[in-house]
């Protein structure tokens, strides 16, 4: 069983309370580290400070079992940071000539390392263990003459440091928590405070239904994400309140377009069943009828071919070669001309293929021959081309015919649009012939395009991606 999901408030402090966290841990580790290194540093630059007092002493007096010239002269030049110290002179062999009068230095170790840097001149800084506590050694030897005469070992105990680091840390230990615990509060106040605005949002949407896609959410004005997240939310809602317009006119228009032949053949039924009719007249009715079924069963299919391609239902991928369907589409537009006194002419035909469902694409094709003779008077013509581009076969019918306003070019494509001036002089479709075609081209990956202006004809284009 799943666990309750975290809020993005609760996401939010939470990441920035470990962000935080991981944070003061590594400033704390690095922080301690560099004070260790640092108070080390101090007591080894202090332990080189006293070797070099004792040097310079052990050179001025005489070697005895306890030397006060050393003593007295680091007492004289260190004070009282002279005290936690300790020496001892030692022969080249390893043996004790001098010593402080503290008693720490009688166990302090030679160590084979220490023999060693001490033979090849160099000084050796050891952390040792005593009897008292650690202790931090210096052995620094003293080099006459290209040979070593005697060995100094200055000793500091190493427990005021520890204090001091041990103090450090325990004040870390308090401190980090605590300081984890306020950014968490005071991350959990910043993220309300954040997420406020888009609490408002939310309880707008909330209010937002397909009713009423009126509402929209008010911007702060600040122009930060949350603003652009308003903006984006409500030109989706405008998206969906025209969708929902287009969708509701679709189904009037779908209901009106069906109703007329419906009356139509209600009528005529219940008139043959007043009274008596001879056969004549019930073939009469009868074929009346079945013309308005017809009607409707075009009607039904284009619908749902309508329905289809506007749906995101990939056609057939198959290749296709346009210029024979072009010449197929001429064939069937020539008979639908001739009716009409119309002469229909390709200017350019040049091969070329694509993707796609062919029977779909010649679908598109001959409702915009069948388009451009309807709406061209007698005596016009109608010219189609098929052109090759560079990645793009061009389709295009022009008709000599009443052509379109420019603020009627988008309407054209819509189901059920059918001009005011189209209607005068033409049979009556059910304005479903270039939706249809715009959807199937679309469909496609391509484009369907109008070029147009009242009294000087108008061009169709399909534009296709090549296989």
């Amino acid at each position: 069983m799943r666990g309750w999901p975290l809020t993005v408030r609760t996401q939010l402090t939470l990441w920035y309370t470990g962000v935080l966290l991981v944070i003061l841990l590594v400033v704390s580790a690095l922080s301690y580290s560099l004070l260790r290194w640092s108070v080390m540093y101090d007591v080894d630059q202090s332990l080189v400070t006293t070797a070099q007092v004792v040097r310079q002493a052990s050179e001025e007096v005489a070697s005895a079992p306890v030397i006060p010239g050393p003593e007295a002269a680091l007492r004289e030049l260190l004070g009282p940071e002279f005290y936690d110290k300790f020496f001892r002179l030692l022969d080249p062999e390893g043996h004790t000539r001098a010593r402080s009068r503290l008693r720490r230095e009688g166990a302090l170790p030679l160590s084979a390392e220490a023999r060693a840097n001490a033979r090849l001149g160099r000084p050796t800084f050891e952390t040792v263990a005593l009897a008292d506590g650690p202790a931090r050694i210096l052995t620094l030897p003293i080099v006459r003459g290209g040979r070593i005469v005697q060995l100094v070992q200055v000793g500091m105990s190493l427990e005021a440091s520890r204090r001091t680091l041990s103090r450090y840390l325990t004040i870390l230990v308090v401190l980090v928590p605590l300081a984890v615990g306020l950014a968490a509060v005071g991350g959990a106040l910043v993220a309300r405070r954040a997420l406020r605005p888009v609490d408002t949002m939310s309880l707008t949407a909330r209010r937002i239904t397909a009713e009423d896609l009126t509402q929209r959410l008010a911007p702060r004005g600040t122009g930060d994400e949350l603003d652009r997240l308003a903006e984006t939310l409500n030109a989706m809602l405008a998206r969906l309140e025209d969708a929902f317009a287009e969708v509701r006119r679709f189904a009037a228009d779908a209901a009106h377009e069906l109703r007329t032949p419906l009356t139509v053949l209600r009528g005529e039924i219940e008139v043959a069943l007043r009274g008596e009719r001879s056969s004549d007249e019930y073939r009469r009715v009868l074929r009346s009828s079945l013309e308005e079924v017809e009607r409707l069963t075009h009607l039904a299919e284009d619908l749902l071919l309508l329905s289809r391609f506007s749906v995101t239902v990939s056609a057939p991928r198959q290749r296709v070669e346009l210029e024979p369907l072009v010449v197929e589409a001429l064939d069937a537009g020539i008979q639908l001309a001739h009716r009409r006194s119309v002469s229909i002419t390709s200017t350019a035909l040049t091969p070329a293929a694509v993707v796609g469902d062919g029977a779909a694409l010649r679908r598109a094709l001959l409702n915009l021959i069948d388009n451009a003779v309807k709406y061209t008077p007698p005596g016009g013509k109608v010219e189609v081309s098929l052109i090759r581009g560079d990645r793009i076969a061009s389709i295009a019918v022009h008709d000599s015919g009443i052509g379109i306003a420019p603020g009627d070019a988008e309407r054209v494509f819509q189901p059920f649009v059918r001009l005011e001036a189209a209607r005068e002089g033409t049979e009556g479709g059910a304005g479903l012939g270039l939706a249809i075609a715009r959807s199937i081209v679309i469909a496609h990956g391509g484009e369907l395009v109008l070029e147009s202006a009242p009294g000087a004809g108008s061009t169709f284009i399909i534009r296709l991606p090549l296989a």
